[in-house]
């Protein structure tokens, strides 16, 4: 069968930059639940109180680490129907990446695909993969929006514009862009 069948019709192009490789660097990241639902919990009297998923979310986040060792969380926020990290990637030191893809088997053109994801795109993936798979063993209907937003952090005053933002973030969810009642 041809290649080509689809013509990339149905192809979504990657929103990361392509002239980085996330195989290191900072990252201001938030991912979304899909129809921005309230699944993580709710802000009660300024204060974010997490569901089962919501505090199965925490203890996810603080585990990224052990999962991925080149990956460290230093500061992280859930919200209601969202979570904002600030993710740094320690940059390659010759080892292997722990790619999660598996590609035995299939194409080439899947194994290069998985050779491009980077860690970044690795350590957020598993983390997305570890909640969804505890929702669907806890019979929870969850899912995420597709794919992640990820903002390069380019030096200390924007990393510490940054951390402000997710510190006050439960503080100003009425005024937060993902805000839904």
């Amino acid at each position: 069968m041809s290649d080509d069948r689809f013509q990339n019709k149905y192809r979504i192009e990657s929103i990361r930059a392509s002239w980085h490789d996330y195989d290191g660097g900072s990252y201001f990241i938030t991912i979304c639940t899909k129809d921005r639902e309230h699944f993580f919990g709710e802000i009660v009297d300024g204060e974010m109180v997490l569901s089962d998923i919501g505090k199965y979310t925490q203890k996810c986040i603080e585990e990224i680490t052990q999962h991925n060792p080149y990956a460290e969380i230093p500061q992280f926020v859930i919200m209601p129907n969202h979570v904002h990290l600030i993710v740094i990637i320690t940059a390659p030191d010759g080892k292997d990446v722990p790619w999660r893809v598996s590609t035995t088997g299939k194409n080439e053109t899947m194994q290069i695909i998985a050779n491009k994801q980077g860690r970044l795109s690795t350590a957020i993936g598993g983390f997305k993969q570890s909640i969804t798979r505890y929702a669907n063993q806890n019979a929870i209907d969850f899912s995420w929006q597709p794919r992640f937003h990820d903002h390069i952090v380019r030096d200390t005053p924007e990393m510490n514009r940054i951390a402000d933002y997710i510190e006050n973030n439960v503080a100003n969810w009425k005024d937060d862009e993902f805000y839904t009642p």
